[in-house]
């Protein structure tokens, strides 16, 4: 199992910027493609994006493409998703994940990764 901390989450006003971090230790760490997800209040888990072990393929929903980023660093142990003109429906809880062996690189079914962590609470308003 890999144990995932997030942090990096604050309140930003609309077109700011944030970057979170996603801190894993455990199982090896590098050997796995890693997932971003968000849950806004009242509504479903949904992903934002996946990046796979070496970095090398990245993978995103459609409403954050040209504006996060996803990146890591496998001798730090980190993910992380970098967040530019953020919107106000991008308020959510963030939450990164380990994307099980065997699934394919760009699903996006939170079924499809396990070993979650806390989360981190983005807020983007005025």
């Amino acid at each position: 199992q890999v144990k995932l901390v997030e942090s990096g989450g604050g309140w930003v006003q609309p077109g700011g910027s944030l970057r979170l971090s996603c801190a894993a230790s455990g199982r090896s760490f590098s050997s796995y493609s890693m997932g971003w997800f968000r849950q806004a209040p009242g509504k479903e888990r949904e992903f934002v994006a996946s990046i796979s072990w070496r970095g090398g393929l990245t993978y995103y929903a459609d409403s954050v493409k040209g504006r996060f980023t996803i990146s890591r660093d496998n001798a730090k142990n980190t993910v992380y998703l970098q967040m530019n003109s953020l919107k106000p429906e991008d308020t959510a809880v963030y939450y990164c994940a380990v994307r099980n062996p065997g699934t394919n690189f760009n699903t996006r079914r939170t079924t499809d990764y396990a070993d979650w962590g806390q989360g981190t609470l983005v807020t983007v308003s005025s």
